[in-house]
């Protein structure tokens, strides 16, 4: 088994950090059940744009629901032990959540930019079994990526330390108590995750910068609603990917802990979406008015 040290030693805090983290937890599971239930509700919501940010939702759920609910109850906990076989798990499934939602921001970006610069083909660029084929192969992507991270981790042999300072079993805190050498694994690790983050964010980045010139160049009231769209895009899109470039793009033996920085990306993120997306959207607060009447 493994000890996870949490977020922090004092005893002052962890009530303090309970109910901040609850509050967190909760707003995520209720903002994004509620942008799914709308959005399969409303016949209105049926273009692509809602149906990506449908599944972003229920990645949402998926990827913080990994790492929240154990975080909540070691708070509350003397004894924050985690069995191996757990621990791997939540590896895995943490990375297979995490590494869909950078693909579907990845589509999700290719969906804006097609609607801005190539309006007239948006329909059939965009038909909805693109969409489900762009779907499916986030996951698909997500499910080998998180795969080979995980295969790559079971195969060290772990007989010394057990303590993993942090608040959820990750790939760097983990192997850095393998009892082997562990810099080949640390940059084929490095290489898969990171490198998978560093394209994604380029390629979000390329796509702004092509709607930033569409929009310049034709500025219309339309095109100024997408602009607001992709500017709040944009703020998800760094708060998720820059800590997660940061992380894994280094050798992970010669950093310390992150632990503080993993809240950003597992916390703080899954927060701000439904947030964003209904706030500053006319159409899903309008559709969710109707709901609640």
């Amino acid at each position: 088994e493994f000890i996870l040290l949490g977020l922090s030693d004092t005893r002052e805090l962890r009530v303090p950090f309970f109910t901040f983290f609850f509050l967190a937890y909760a707003m995520v599971l209720l903002g994004n059940l509620l942008i799914i239930v709308t959005v399969r509700t409303d016949p209105k919501l049926s273009s692509p744009m809602y149906f990506l940010l449908c599944n972003l939702s229920f990645i949402d759920i998926c990827y913080t629901s990994v790492t929240s609910p154990r975080m909540l109850v070691d708070l509350l906990s003397q004894r924050k032990a985690i069995a191996f076989e757990d621990c791997i798990a939540q590896l895995f499934f943490l990375h297979f959540a995490g590494a869909s939602e950078m693909f579907l921001l990845t589509v999700m970006a290719y969906d804006r930019y097609t609607a801005i610069c190539q309006p007239l083909h948006y329909t059939a660029i965009m038909s909805r079994r693109v969409c489900w084929v762009l779907v499916s192969g986030c996951w698909v992507g997500g499910f080998l990526h998180s795969f080979v991270q995980t295969l790559l981790t079971v195969q060290l042999p772990f007989c010394g330390p057990n303590t993993i300072d942090n608040y959820f079993c990750d790939v760097p805190p983990v192997i850095r108590l393998a009892c082997t050498d562990i810099y080949l694994t640390e940059w084929l690790m490095a290489s898969n995750s990171g490198l998978i983050s560093l394209l994604c964010f380029l390629v979000l980045v390329t796509s702004y910068v092509f709607i930033l010139v569409t929009v310049r160049v034709r500025f219309t009231e339309g095109h100024w609603k997408a602009l607001s769209t992709c500017a709040s895009h944009v703020m998800v899109v760094t708060l998720f990917f820059v800590p997660c470039i940061f992380i894994y793009l280094r050798p992970f033996s010669t950093f310390p802990s992150d632990k503080h920085i993993c809240v950003i990306y597992t916390v703080f993120s899954p927060v701000m979406n439904p947030l964003i997306y209904t706030l500053r959207n006319n159409e899903v607060k309008a559709s969710m008015w109707k709901l609640w009447k």
